[in-house]
């Protein structure tokens, strides 16, 4: 049920910070909505321990935001300089990624951080192993060389054996 409950405020929070209006029609719209959510994810069983963002540290990723916005601000420059500049080259490259995150949601902020990033794409999640297309060399190496993945890493917290997971 404590699940349940932080679903419901962290639903609150987000529509709060995104809608950024706040006039009783559309706070009770927004509560209505969030109730309708909430209560679609209960009925449907969707609310466990797996997929629950509860499993991050918010310090951390507060400071990971921080740091991927100026990562994405130092490739948007990278990108627009290419683009104006022809002497600098675009060689586009395909390459593997090896992740190091230990749940499928850091892998997933991982491969979405990736894709953020101007220059980068995330092409496919198999295993601990990502597919990015890069623009060029530069942030193909920018990659390879490990940063964006352990400040993921660091974002997560360790998972506690799960007494329902069948191991006796």
């Amino acid at each position: 049920m404590a699940r349940s409950l932080y679903l419901l405020i962290f639903l609150a929070i987000i529509w709060l910070l995104l809608s950024g209006h706040y006039t009783p029609l559309l706070l009770g719209l927004g509560a209505a909505s969030c109730l309708l959510v909430w209560y679609i994810s209960e009925r449907m069983d969707l609310v466990d321990h797996e997929e629950h963002p509860l499993h991050l540290h918010p310090i951390r990723l507060i400071l990971y935001w921080g740091w991927l916005g100026g990562e994405v601000v130092k490739s948007n420059i990278d990108v627009a300089r290419r683009i104006i500049d022809p002497n600098l080259p675009i060689q586009p490259k395909l390459l593997r990624v090896r992740t190091s995150q230990k749940t499928e949601l850091g892998q997933v902020i991982y491969a979405n951080s990736i894709t953020l990033t101007p220059g980068t794409v995330s092409i496919d999640l198999e295993g601990y192993e990502i597919e990015v297309h890069a623009l060029a060399a530069d942030p193909a190496e920018a990659l390879l060389d490990g940063e964006m993945d352990r400040r993921v890493s660091a974002v997560e917290r360790p998972q506690p054996e799960d007494p329902r997971s069948g191991q006796r």
